[in-house]
């Protein structure tokens, strides 16, 4: 007997992108590093059938969203492969952007989605090494190099700048939602753009869902009552091995709290 002729017994699969986590551009976070792997070997695997991404995440780096957004749109356009997003708790911010790389998006009527907005901030210190009768040195070539300085007073140019670079990244992330959705959008920029979040409710009659679903149901959809899901997620290492890893991830966490950043958060 033929392997052609035991085909009609097999379980289709549909595979399934695991994109779960704060996007950055870190080991152990969500990254085009990390998911690359995942989405090729997704859409190699595919064999015509529609890809799943499976989204849990609040957002993050504007690049990483970028990357494996585009990292997505290549693969499925090179083969034909429709994309389907399923948003299960939050996606929110970077996460919806991962989200518009499906050519449908589905969510629960309470997840969390949208977001569509930058946020950017860090704190300042002015006079906090002063009260320690400690002098600060720092030395630069290029007026702008010590440009938010936390130990320096806000100066209002540096703002002005700042928003004026963040106000550019959300005309990217209007763009590209707008290319994405089109005609599916059903409300004003004003709404749809102004950087909330909302329940998955009501972005279905916004324009920014298709429906309601979970990555179980969309796989006996588009496969069958017999269809199974084949989750591809990155491999999970043994918790002691972690533990320097999630020691320094905290201890980098904490850094990063006290820096100036932009993010789709």
């Amino acid at each position: 007997m033929s392997g052609t002729s035991l085909l009609p017994w097999r379980r289709p699969h549909i595979n399934v992108i695991v994109l779960h986590g704060v996007i950055a551009a870190r080991s152990g976070m969500l990254s085009a590093d990390s998911a690359r792997p995942l989405i090729e070997k997704a859409f190699d695997s595919a064999d015509g059938r529609p890809v799943i991404l499976d989204i849990e995440s609040p957002g993050g780096s504007p690049v990483q969203s970028e990357l494996i957004a585009a990292m997505i749109r290549t693969q499925a356009d090179r083969r034909g492969v429709r994309v389907h997003a399923v948003i299960r708790e939050v996606g929110a911010s970077g996460g919806y952007w991962l989200a518009c790389a499906g050519d449908e998006i589905h969510a629960n009527p309470m997840s969390i989605v949208g977001s569509i907005g930058v946020v950017g901030g860090g704190f300042g210190f002015p006079d906090l090494l002063s009260r320690f009768g400690i002098e600060r040195r720092i030395y630069t070539a290029g007026r702008n190099k010590a440009r938010l300085d936390p130990f320096s007073a806000e100066k209002p140019e540096d703002v002005a700048f700042v928003k004026d670079l963040m106000e550019k990244l959300h005309v990217r992330f209007k763009d590209w939602v707008r290319s994405r959705r089109g005609r599916r959008l059903k409300a004003e920029d004003d709404v749809l753009f102004d950087g909330g979040y909302m329940l998955g409710e009501q972005a279905l009659g916004l324009g920014l869902i298709d429906g309601f679903s979970t990555v179980d149901e969309l796989v006996r959809q588009l496969g069958g009552d017999r269809a199974r899901a084949r989750r591809i997620a990155p491999k999970r290492s043994r918790l002691l091995g972690r533990l320097p890893r999630l020691t320094l991830d905290l201890l980098l966490d904490a850094l990063e709290e006290r820096s100036w950043r932009i993010e789709f958060r």
